[in-house]
């Protein structure tokens, strides 16, 4: 069955390149052996920068569950997941990744993603995006009143 998953992952991503819906990344989301989601990269046709495959299925599925954490599922793409894929993955609490296309494979297509890893391992003040802190004290409040609240939502 495996195989068969990411055969659709696959196969999305060749529609998706086709189509000219966007970049050759396809996703599906899979919960009990059957898949609840697919996704496929949307960034250009939607002029969404976060509209990669696997973030499109991973709200799909969201919505489908009507549960933002989708642990009991796992995720077939067509490629290693890029850095914030990744961090959506981690945030869904996905059980397990299977992936085709590796981050060397992308690279080699012009879909290089070492500048956002190389960027992240710097110091803050060391990035080429100027991040500044602005505020902070007022923020924390914020996070004082989220901390006490007796009835929130933990994610």
């Amino acid at each position: 069955m495996k195989e068969e998953f990411m055969r659709e992952a696959i196969l999305l991503s060749l529609v998706n390149v086709r189509q000219k819906g966007g970049g050759p990344f396809g996703a599906v989301i899979v919960r009990a052996g059957k898949i609840i989601a697919r996704g496929w990269n949307q960034v250009t046709g939607t002029n969404d920068p976060t509209a990669h495959a696997e973030v499109v299925a991973i709200r799909k599925a969201c919505k489908k569950l009507k549960t933002f954490k989708l642990d009991g599922c796992e995720i077939y793409t067509s490629c290693e997941p890029c850095p914030m894929c990744l961090s959506a993955i981690y945030w869904a609490h996905l059980d397990r990744v299977y992936y085709a296309n590796t981050q060397a494979d992308a690279a080699r297509i012009d879909f290089d993603d070492q500048f956002i890893y190389r960027e992240l391992s710097r110091p803050i003040l060391r990035r080429k995006l100027p991040m500044q802190p602005l505020l902070r004290a007022e923020a924390l409040k914020v996070f004082a009143e989220w901390k006490a609240k007796a009835d929130k939502i933990e994610y």
